[in-house]
């Protein structure tokens, strides 16, 4: 039955997101407001076919803050890149750079909102990321960061990159660490989905004046061991996720 609801999903999914971007290229020439209306009215609908054909919902722990702010969180699943249009009020993805060429995608991508990063550009390219994530913030909009740089499975690590320490150094707005478990449910590159509920945690703002090397560690520290926890929590109220990988 999960293979078969999965299946349906999937095709119907596909063609949902294609309404998307049809949508937002008609939106190219309006204002970015425009954009990212239309992109959390398909968030919206999305969230009623997930819980239609997968019985798959989401919770969220703790309060998402309001205005301007830097959103650190873990990333698991596809259901991250497009899930926070929900939960924040002008929320604006950064990507890497390859993500934001890909023909019209990429150009309905930017027109929401979201900062390009060149991942290979090195100093030069982490103080266009500085300035960009300013220029965002000063609009009062919410920024998300995924440290991690990709998708990485429940159980895995990555290293976390230095872009999130040189925004950190850069702006006194608040920096919110936040973990999710997603990938339990939706993995990557998985077909198959599987019913629960995803939690989205927010987690208690970072602390302002640390050194770059001390941030990144009591980042890290904070949202691996929340992670942890949250994972071992999830299995134990969903126990068939202990008899299946969906990453």
């Amino acid at each position: 039955m999960i293979l078969l609801r999965s299946l349906i999903f999937n095709v119907v999914f596909f063609a949902y997101h294609l309404v998307l971007v049809a949508a937002l290229t008609t939106l190219l020439v309006f204002p970015r407001p425009w954009a990212q209306a239309a992109t959390r009215l398909w968030t919206n609908g999305a969230a009623v076919l997930l819980r239609a054909l997968l019985n798959l919902d989401f919770e969220v722990v703790g309060a998402p803050p309001k205005g301007a702010c830097i959103i650190v969180s873990k990333h698991q699943s596809a259901w991250d890149t497009f899930f926070f249009y929900q939960l924040l009020d002008d929320p604006n993805y950064i990507l890497k750079k390859e993500l934001t060429r890909i023909p019209i995608w990429g150009w309905c991508a930017l027109k929401c909102g979201a900062i390009s990063v060149d991942r290979s550009g090195g100093g030069a390219a982490l103080k266009q990321l500085v300035r960009d994530v300013d220029d965002r913030m000063a609009g009062g909009r919410q920024v998300i960061i995924f440290p991690e740089g990709t998708r990485t499975p429940p159980g895995e690590r990555q290293e976390y990159q230095p872009g999130v320490a040189a925004i950190y150094a850069r702006t006194d707005a608040p920096v919110v660490p936040v973990v999710l478990n997603s990938g339990l449910f939706w993995g990557r590159r998985s077909f198959r989905k599987s019913p629960g509920v995803i939690t989205v945690q927010f987690l208690e703002p970072m602390p302002r004046g640390l050194k770059r090397r001390a941030f990144m560690s009591e980042l890290e520290n904070r949202m691996e061991s929340a992670t942890d926890a949250l994972i071992a929590k999830t299995k134990t109220r969903f126990p068939y996720l202990k008899n299946g990988d969906n990453s």
